[in-house]
């Protein structure tokens, strides 16, 4: 069955589109870039609040679960009132938790602070996928797909290179209310062009697409197979993600004696091999009836080249190599995996689809690290490696699985 949203007029200026994808990514960028405010400040703040790194962790912990909460609930918020007022109020509530973290006195408030910012990061994905799906033209989707991934990968760049030589000239405190500052101006910038953002709430009984379903119910597109076989699919993708992200690279220096210099750089290649990647993806997600097929090569690839640094005796230097391989291969496969979910979507429920469907990538990022880091800690490295094939493979047969079940399961109005 196919559910896309209507679609915009062909003939839509570029210019009119580039607006809508540069806004959505500047608060994407927004999103990321406050995942990783406190992480590379670790060190200062364990000092200021006597605190373990187990209690440091305990406040991304929070962070990341209230953030998967909140996801899924904001949808419903996002399809009743529209994705602009669910937008600035996320975005306001960023900049007030990195204040708090600044002014924080004590460990108690940081936590605070933190179920705060978890609010603020969970309305994104519902209100950007639903800005994007309705008010980008069809034939520009998979490039502003392209730029949503992109900006995200940029604000997790921006994050440690902002904050940590803030905090060494300065103080952390400092370099926390910057970020504050940041945030603000960016919403600034979306409050001036709030025309730009506008979109009336999804109609409440739209017709059905052609073979697709019609949700009537709140809660009706919770009886779409392809919803949950998506959210499936972006909690493996979250595990993917959260293993090259904090153990790939360890486990890849101890199985090649990487230099300790190359380990810190694999992690940077691997994103900057991504957003390259994306790059060409958008250009592929053009055709949106190939995408599980791009999603397929993307991961295939991706997972042949874990495979690679698994089993085979790699030399050192090439290691930071295959990482750029790794990510290229899988940033191809980024904006054709968005459209996966988006011809899953019925016209009405955009928000709530999204909501729930990226609550997996939450829920992938807090699991993961539980069996990956007890591997790690029993120094199975080529055990990491394996696995993180295992889970790209699995992604590659999800992909198909959303397409078959979108084919073949009729829903029930």
């Amino acid at each position: 069955m196919s559910t896309s949203t209507a679609a915009l007029p062909m003939n839509v200026p570029l210019r009119q589109d580039a607006g809508v994808i540069g806004l959505v990514g500047a608060a994407h960028l927004v999103s990321h870039f406050s995942q990783l405010l406190l992480a590379p400040l670790f060190p200062w703040l364990k000092e200021a609040f006597h605190a373990s790194y187990i209690e440091l962790g305990f406040v991304m912990t929070v962070f990341f679960v209230v953030s998967c909460g909140v996801q899924a609930a904001s949808g419903f918020l996002v399809d009743r009132f529209g994705p602009r007022p669910i937008l600035f109020a996320g975005l306001a509530l960023l900049a007030l938790a990195a204040f708090g973290y600044a002014l924080s006195p004590s460990y108690p408030v940081l936590v605070l602070c933190a179920v705060v910012a978890g609010v603020g990061n969970g309305v994104f994905h519902p209100v950007d996928y639903t800005l994007l799906n309705r008010k980008v033209s069809a034939p520009r989707l998979g490039h502003a797909y392209s730029v949503h991934g992109i900006t995200g990968s940029l604000g997790w760049a921006l994050a440690p290179a902002l904050v940590v030589p803030i905090a060494l000239a300065a103080s952390w405190r400092v370099a926390l209310a910057t970020a504050g500052a940041f945030i603000v101006v960016v919403l600034i910038v979306l409050l001036l062009n709030r025309d730009r953002l506008s979109l009336a709430a999804a109609p409440a009984k739209p017709a059905a697409a052609a073979g697709g379903p019609a949700v009537e119910g709140n809660f009706d597109f919770l009886r779409i197979p392809a919803v949950w076989m998506c959210f499936f699919f972006f909690f493996f993708y979250a595990a993917v993600l959260s293993v090259i992200q904090a153990f790939a690279p360890e486990a890849a220096r101890q199985l090649h004696q990487v230099p300790t210099a190359l380990v810190a750089a694999c992690l940077t290649v691997y994103m900057v091999g991504s957003a390259g990647g994306m790059v060409l993806g958008g250009f592929l997600a053009a055709d949106p009836s190939r995408c599980e097929k791009v999603v397929g090569a993307g991961f295939g690839v991706a997972a042949a080249i874990a495979l690679t640094v698994a089993m085979a005796p790699v030399p050192a230097l090439a290691v930071p190599v295959l990482f750029g391989l790794m990510g290229f291969a899988s940033g191809i496969a980024g904006p054709s995996r968005d459209l996966l979910v988006k011809r899953s979507t019925p016209d009405n429920a955009t928000g709530r689809v999204y909501g729930v469907v990226y609550s997996g990538l939450d829920i992938g990022q807090a699991l993961a690290p539980l069996i990956f880091g007890a591997l790690m800690d029993h120094h199975q490295y080529r055990a990491v490696w394996l696995g993180l094939v295992l889970t790209q493979l699995i992604l590659i047969t999800s992909a198909f699985q959303v397409r078959k079940v979108r084919r073949t399961v009729a829903v029930p109005a």
